[in-house]
């Protein structure tokens, strides 16, 4: 048995960190709006046990991989004896703050949750997902939603249709390097969902971001020629909203040759369930 699933991108809208936790976490409000543009995961079911994944592009050990860890952990977690063969087709950028690595390992526990017929519900597999990192419960959520907490505690929201278009600044951003940084702003009031639809927000971390990495900052500028250009996440990626595919493509072909970047449509319904087969 066989499925090929997306594994969507993600923008924060704003990120706020309202605090420092004992446990070394921040504490932030977030809005997190869902991308029609993914990675490509696919699955074959095995009868020996075994994980075995294909990954020819990030160079990250297997066993590191979040793909393979979420695999492991729902093995374990469930007693499920069969393995899986199970290939990465990557497009999004590391350390980008799309959310790559994260939206892999939810697509593999909803992959593998149907595969396997391990029949975990939606909010088991979320739990689970947040022992191996912070994002991964909003893409096995699976809308685009406002969130606070660590990024777990997720309401569902309906977001206006919206275009983006991201740039990919040549860098990797470190976001262990961003949330232990001296400079980062940790005590940002907290907002609620009205105040930021009307008033907007920003990204804390931008201004740490791009006095590390100056390439973000010469992106952001470039792109603020046209639109308000933000920071996603810890970086490295930017991006601007625009009102039409057309608007945004028009941008995108004046991109500075140094610089990748891609249109993308926002949606407020994963592509993974979407193309999830109804029978599971």
């Amino acid at each position: 048995m066989r499925l090929s699933l997306p594994a969507p991108a993600k923008l924060n809208l704003f990120l706020h960190i309202t605090g420092r936790r004992e446990d070394g976490y921040h504490n932030l409000q977030t809005l997190f709006q869902l991308l029609d543009y993914s990675d490509l995961l696919d699955f074959e079911r095995t009868d020996t046990g075994k994980i075995c994944l294909t990954d020819e592009q990030t160079g990250v050990p297997v066993t590191e991989n979040l793909i393979f860890r979420a695999a492991r952990c729902l093995q374990e977690d469930t007693g499920c004896r069969l393995g899986a063969n199970i290939h990465l087709h990557k497009r999004l950028p590391m350390g980008g703050g799309l959310g790559g690595g994260s939206s892999n390992a939810a697509t593999t526990l909803v992959g593998l949750n149907a595969l396997w017929a391990t029949a975990l519900s939606k909010q088991q597999l979320m739990a689970m997902g947040e022992k191996l990192g912070a994002d991964i419960p909003l893409f096995v959520f699976g809308q685009s939603a406002w969130a606070e907490g660590i990024g777990e505690q997720l309401t569902a929201i309906e977001l206006p249709p919206a275009w983006y278009l991201v740039i990919v600044p040549d860098t990797h951003v470190s976001t262990g390097k961003i949330f232990t940084h001296q400079g980062l702003t940790r005590n940002t009031h907290p907002i609620k969902i009205r105040a930021f639809l009307e008033r907007g927000g920003r990204n804390d971390c931008q201004a740490v971001v791009e006095s590390i990495y100056p390439q973000v900052k010469e992106a952001r500028l470039w792109l603020a020629q046209f639109t308000e250009a933000r920071l996603t996440g810890t970086g490295a990626c930017l991006f601007g909203c625009f009102d039409s595919d057309i608007a945004a493509r028009s941008v995108l072909e004046q991109l500075p040759h140094q610089w990748q970047g891609f249109v993308a449509k926002g949606v407020n319904q994963s592509p993974l369930y979407q193309q999830l087969p109804s029978k599971y």
